[in-house]
């Protein structure tokens, strides 16, 4: 049986969420070993003079402990 953490990580991108959630995973995947997935909580967008600036997510990473 594999033994599995949670992680909460917080990201953002200017282009979408999709790159978003892959700056999520870039972040965790620096210091954690086997990650298996993400779950998008929440989405977010910065706006200014009517424009989305920056689109965010609030994600749970889910790894396998060694």
């Amino acid at each position: 049986m594999a033994m599995l953490k949670v992680i909460e990580v917080l990201a953002q991108s200017p282009e979408n969420w999709e790159t978003a959630a892959q700056s999520a995973i870039t972040a965790a995947n620096k210091t954690v070993k086997n990650i298996r997935s993400i779950y998008i909580e929440n989405l977010e967008a910065s706006v200014e003079n009517g424009k989305i600036t920056n689109y965010r997510v609030n994600a749970k990473v889910t790894f396998e402990l060694e």
